[in-house]
């Protein structure tokens, strides 16, 4: 099969044949690939920052945002069979350990992460486990929903955890209204009463922002802070949902909160300093999000179906992956890219 493989940090990745994969197990299950999201993340396994987290052998395969219809399962799968639509969580889980029986299946003792530590699905098949499939309509196109593996779940996972703070009369700022900026808005909008505010440096950002359901959007220009310190009577936002991570948007971000409001972290690549007594007298709190749970994806893919969560997407052939790669490094990708086999 063709496959998008990494062999050096800080070089493109290559497409070429590797052999398909196998069922060695009876819970595998092989996914021919429908489409594969592309992620900021990507980006940062190609400059090399995941390498000490994952180490992962290389060349492998990329691509962690994945759906399409099942090829094949082992003998034991039974709640799917050849042939169904499916998305695919991006964990593989054991089903025994604490965080499995308890529904924190994200946080499984000994789970493997295609894409990031293992092959991924920039590939015409991915090898998954019968935990990670869910279920679709068969109306339902794989590469509609692909980047809702992660990149939607990730943001659904963060709003949920924000949405218990976030009783009518409050307020939500999102910084970063691009692939993952964009499912979160309506999440905010799907799961909470407040008011969602946008931040974003790039007006077709703000407008698609607009178009997703934002109340109110902020451009970074130097003033936002102040803007939204205005919108919020001067007292800041109980929730800041960071989809950027890097650059201004941290500082800029806590100063935005209110009191004892709290900082979600989804994306990355900057580093994140306050003092601590900042967080002490001002009794803020700072919330990673990676992926979410199975169960998260579920009720996404329900939001999904009743319409009120719509992801934006441009799609590229497989081949093209680094043309995609390309567009997202350079801004000139708006929603999410889905290479399609």
């Amino acid at each position: 099969m063709k496959a998008v493989r990494l062999h050096s940090y800080g070089q493109r990745p290559v497409i070429e044949q590797v052999p398909d994969p196998q069922i060695t197990g009876p819970h595998d299950v092989i996914v021919r690939i429908g489409g594969a999201g592309l992620c900021r993340t990507d980006l940062h396994i190609i400059e090399g920052q995941w390498k000490e987290k994952s180490h992962v052998g290389l060349p492998y395969t990329l691509g962690h945002e994945n759906a399409g219809l099942v090829h094949e399962v082992g003998p034991a799968v039974e709640h799917v069979t050849v042939g169904d639509t499916v998305i695919v969580h991006p964990l593989i889980t054991c089903g025994f350990c604490r965080s499995c029986r308890a529904g924190d299946d994200m946080h499984c003792s000994s789970s493997a992460f295609p894409g990031i530590d293992t092959d991924g699905g920039f590939a015409e098949f991915l090898k998954t486990g019968a935990r990670s499939v869910v279920k679709l309509d068969p109306k339902v196109r794989p590469e509609d929903v692909a980047a809702l593996a992660d990149a939607g779940l990730t943001a659904y996972h963060a709003v949920k955890k924000a949405a218990e703070l976030l009783h009518p009369g409050t307020y939500a700022v999102v910084l970063g209204a691009g692939g993952l900026g964009h499912i979160g808005i309506q999440s905010l909008k799907a799961l909470t009463s407040a008011t969602v505010v946008v931040v974003d440096p790039s007006e077709e950002a703000l407008e698609l922002a607009r178009s997703c359901g934002a109340d109110l959007v902020v451009l970074a220009d130097g003033t936002e802070i102040a803007r939204v310190r205005e919108v919020t009577n001067g007292n800041g936002c109980e929730a800041v949902i960071d989809f950027v991570g890097e650059g201004t948007a941290l500082g800029n971000g806590i100063a935005m909160l209110r009191r004892a409001g709290s900082y979600y972290v989804i994306g990355y690549g900057g580093v994140l300093q306050i003092p601590a007594i900042d967080i002490i007298s001002s009794e803020i709190n700072f919330v990673g999000n990676l992926v979410g749970t199975y169960n998260d994806l579920a009720e996404l893919m329900t939001l999904t179906a009743q319409g009120r969560v719509e992801l934006r997407t441009q799609v590229y052939p497989l081949e093209a992956a680094n043309d995609a790669i390309g567009d997202l490094d350079a801004g000139r990708l708006h929603g999410r890219g889905i290479l399609v086999p």
